[in-house]
């Protein structure tokens, strides 16, 4: 996992977040550009870099997260997000540093909400969160790097208000007897 740097204390940091919508299904979905912000700018809080930054959120569908995918994992499918870090960071005059692109894709994002009995809006926050982490340097290549990132998630969703995603749901009594 690389460093995400430290906060400066007299220069507090600072996220822009840009929201682009490229699917019209986004419009369909009761997630609000403010609740996208919030997250963003959450995770950047947790490992926050000193100085201005932008990030931007891509909004799209499964068709161009499978597109996506291919070209730049060698994956023939969609996936719930992806992050394009925008390379070095480094100062720009007063203008803020772009961090790089997350992109979410709606279909898939909306299947695993469903099927795992998650509002869709706390899936969607996680997934936010989960690319802001990979933009900041985080991974979850090995296991120490997967945890320490899945530990920074589940703190950062607390602090929003949303339950931990890693947890098993407690098996039912009715299973319990069964099994």
């Amino acid at each position: 996992m690389a460093d995400p740097g430290p906060s400066s204390p007299g220069h507090p940091p600072e996220l822009g977040v840009e929201i682009v919508r490229r699917a019209e299904i986004w419009e369909r979905l009761a997630v609000s550009d403010a609740a996208l912000a919030r997250a963003a700018r959450a995770a950047f809080l947790a490992a926050p870099r000193a100085g201005a930054f932008e990030v931007t959120l891509v909004l799209t569908d499964d068709a161009e997260m499978r597109a996506l995918n291919r070209a730049w994992r060698g994956k023939d499918a969609a996936t719930n997000v992806l992050s394009f870090p925008a390379g070095a960071v480094g100062g720009r005059g007063d203008e803020p540093c772009p961090l790089g692109d997350v992109v979410l894709a709606a279909q898939t994002v909306q299947r695993e909400a469903e099927a795992q009995g998650l509002s869709l809006a706390d899936h969607i926050s996680h997934l936010v969160i989960h690319g802001m982490l990979h933009l900041l340097g985080f991974d979850h290549e090995a296991e120490a790097n997967a945890e320490r990132m899945e530990a920074l998630e589940t703190k950062v969703l607390a602090g929003l208000g949303i339950a931990d995603p890693y947890v098993e749901p407690a098996a039912s009594c009715a299973a319990e007897v069964s099994s």
